[in-house]
């Protein structure tokens, strides 16, 4: 199983750098490029660099709230069948 931990690890950071990179040209380097380069057709317009991790933010925030209600009602049931 430690080879399959390792590979998913891999691919969890390579996507994670890959992202990070798309993102930081996107917002930070971009700006500064001219509007006519062939580079501008590989990025989405830039109102969408707010937009896409505002909405990755509320989505994660969600879930997780979600996650620990869940959490929180099953140890409630526990409790309540211990008594």
């Amino acid at each position: 199983m430690e080879i399959g931990d390792r590979s998913v690890g891999f691919l969890m950071l390579l996507s994670s750098v890959s992202i990070f990179a798309y993102y930081t040209f996107w917002v930070i380097i971009l700006p500064f490029v001219d509007e006519d380069h062939f580079v501008h057709k590989y990025f989405l317009p830039q109102q969408y660099a707010i937009l896409v991790p505002t909405f990755a933010g509320v989505l994660l925030l969600c879930s997780l709230t979600i996650f620990v209600g869940i959490v929180m009602l099953k140890g409630r049931n526990r409790k309540s069948h211990a008594n």
